[in-house]
């Protein structure tokens, strides 16, 4: 089997960057109103990972706790920042940050350090190459259940206030007249976790065991650790969307559990 590694060039990256050019020009044409977002983001993802890359090597070569901490810190706090800005509804205040930052914390940052301590059982637990691409990809697929479900609730919850407040006057408590709601949003923010560990391996092949592939690695090796990244998102992704939600929740009423909007978003009404 070869094992080479196919070192990717600046025209390699040039060439495959007129694909998504063509796109513009393409949605350009049929107004789509989509061409200059698309460039931004093609920009942003050319300059966040070449910054990253550099950062990474940096990283990797002196391997230092205090650094990779202040990564992870970094990472979070982003995550939690973009776990807030695909809000429809905005939550009030420093409140929101702090429930999406707890969330990632209690799951991912978790999750990630028994699988380094007790799963790879990498030498030292922060070895760079191991514990910041885990990380990675936990608080990726993290980030987007918190954020589909988080938004799912406050938005149903909001359009069905009506009915919520006629089950509290009926002589419901505030978790019974909310349960429906919270169940649906709950499968919503699992619903793309869940579909990609159904069509892992069948539809697709998961980023991380290509590039694994692409880098040189036996394929089974690749797929092992494939599963393991997959279990570890599904339970990290679980336990956060469960966890904000209860707490979105318990803001969402009083201490005399009476429907209060205006404790949770900006502009309630």
């Amino acid at each position: 089997m070869n094992t080479e590694f196919i070192v990717l060039t600046a025209p390699d990256l040039v060439l495959a960057s007129l694909l998504v050019l063509a796109l513009i020009g393409l949605g350009a044409r049929l107004r789509l109103g989509l061409s200059l977002t698309l460039t931004i983001a093609a920009l942003r993802t050319t300059v966040q990972l070449l910054l990253v890359g550099l950062i990474l090597e940096a990283v990797f070569t002196e391997a230092k706790l205090p650094w990779i901490l202040l990564i992870v810190l970094v990472m979070m706090i982003v995550a939690s920042w973009e776990i807030l800005a695909r809000q429809k509804r905005k939550l009030k205040g420093w409140w929101g940050f702090g429930v999406s930052t707890f969330s990632l914390f209690v799951s991912s940052f978790f999750i990630t350090l028994l699988a380094l301590s007790f799963v790879i059982e990498a030498e030292p637990w922060y070895t760079p190459q191991y514990a910041i691409p885990l990380l990675g990809m936990l608080l990726g697929n993290t980030m987007n259940g918190i954020a589909l479900g988080m938004d799912r609730l406050v938005q149903t919850a909001w359009q069905q206030r009506a009915v919520i407040e006629q089950r509290l006057m009926l002589g419901q408590q505030d978790r019974e007249a909310i349960r429906d709601i919270a169940r649906d949003s709950m499968r919503a923010g699992m619903i793309p976790t869940i579909n990609a560990m159904a069509a892992a391996g069948v539809v697709s092949l998961p980023g991380m065991m290509t590039g694994q592939i692409l880098a040189g690695s036996p394929p089974v090796e690749a797929v092992k650790y494939q599963i393991l990244i997959m279990f570890l998102v599904a339970s990290g992704t679980g336990f956060a969307v469960i966890i904000v939600l209860q707490l979105i929740t318990r803001r969402m009423f009083d201490s005399r559990e009476r429907l209060r909007f205006d404790r949770l978003l900006r502009t309630p009404r």
